[in-house]
């Protein structure tokens, strides 16, 4: 009888879980089940915060009722930063071209090609790719293994999505998804957003536990140890966003500032050049404001673009914005 009750119980969990998987096939997938738990885990851990936070502090409520633009802005401040959370996680970074036979051609952003290129508009992948490499670089050593794509300089393999992302920066374990090109920006925005979030938050926590500070710390523990975990959440937030921006800036990627002497074309180039960079003005108004519809790809600068790099700062290059322009 015991058998027969626990075989009927484990056809009734194998239906079910059957059922589940129909409604939402990434569960199959473990990865993507892994993904989801952790999508569904941050929104969860927002939702506690916030809800603590009207559930304890009574003067909150009050003061919502006197001034309600004060937690309107607030809790429209909290729906943008989910809503930029899942844009950013649905995104995909753009991948290169395939090239199996040299054959697929695209339109390229000629403005973003430099000079040398400019004038080509439509050609093969293969020649467009090589062309941006120095003279005697080998196709094999710029050809996917995995992919079988010939790769344009700053384009990397991810293990993780198994596909090749220009411009990789790196693969984002909280958004389930490769951040480069394409997708890097809203993922800046996305820091910001949950960066000031947090800020405002923990700026909220601290004025209640200080309203009430007269009263036995136990009876809020539970604010304690979220304002204690919010705190180390917000400098890694703050580290991060403070990092980013120096990227963008500079034009880099975290895979070029951290494996650099690993990488075939910049490991012979000073830590101190940033072989991308078109000034800091330049390059903040291509990652805000470059057209998502076309591909950027940048050649490898050349030998005399280089020492210009390396020549030192005078006077008249600060009073030029040579860093900048």
């Amino acid at each position: 009888m015991g058998a027969l009750c626990g075989g009927h119980s484990r056809d009734t969990l194998d239906r079910f879980s059957d059922r589940c998987l129909h409604l939402f096939p990434c569960l199959s997938d473990p990865a993507r089940r892994s993904t989801f738990c952790l999508r569904i885990a941050l929104v969860m851990l927002h939702l506690i915060y916030v809800g603590v936070l009207f559930v304890f502090d009574k003067d909150l409520i009050h003061k919502t009722k006197e001034e309600p633009w004060y937690t309107t802005v607030y809790l429209i401040l909290f729906a943008a930063t989910l809503v930029q959370y899942f844009i950013t996680s649905g995104s995909s970074p753009r991948q290169p071209a395939s090239s199996k036979n040299g054959e697929v051609v695209i339109t390229i952003d000629r403005n973003q090609l430099g000079s040398d290129l400019q004038g080509r508009g439509t050609m093969a992948w293969t020649k467009l790719v090589m062309d941006m490499y120095p003279t005697g670089t080998s196709l094999r050593s710029v050809t996917c293994s995995y992919c079988d794509v010939v790769q344009p300089p700053r384009a990397k393999h991810c293990h993780d999505c198994d596909k090749c992302v220009l411009q990789f920066d790196h693969h984002c374990v909280w958004l389930g998804t490769c951040i480069g090109q394409g997708n890097h920006c809203p993922f800046w925005w996305y820091i910001c957003g949950e960066t000031a979030l947090s800020l405002w938050t923990g700026t909220l926590y601290i004025q209640f536990l200080k309203s009430d500070i007269s009263k036995p710390w136990w009876l809020y523990a539970i604010m304690i140890l979220l304002l204690v975990t919010l705190f180390f959440c917000l400098i890694f937030l703050l580290l991060l966003l403070l990092f980013h921006s120096y990227l963008i800036l500079t034009n880099q990627t975290t895979y070029e500032l951290v494996r650099r002497r690993r990488i075939q074309y910049l490991r012979n180039i000073p830590e101190r050049v940033y072989p991308f960079s078109k000034g800091a003005c330049r390059n903040l108004f291509e990652f805000c404001c470059a057209q998502r519809s076309k591909y950027r790809m940048e050649p490898l600068p050349t030998g005399q673009e280089l020492e210009e790099k390396l020549r030192p700062y005078t006077c008249t290059d600060v009073l030029s914005c040579r860093c900048c322009c």
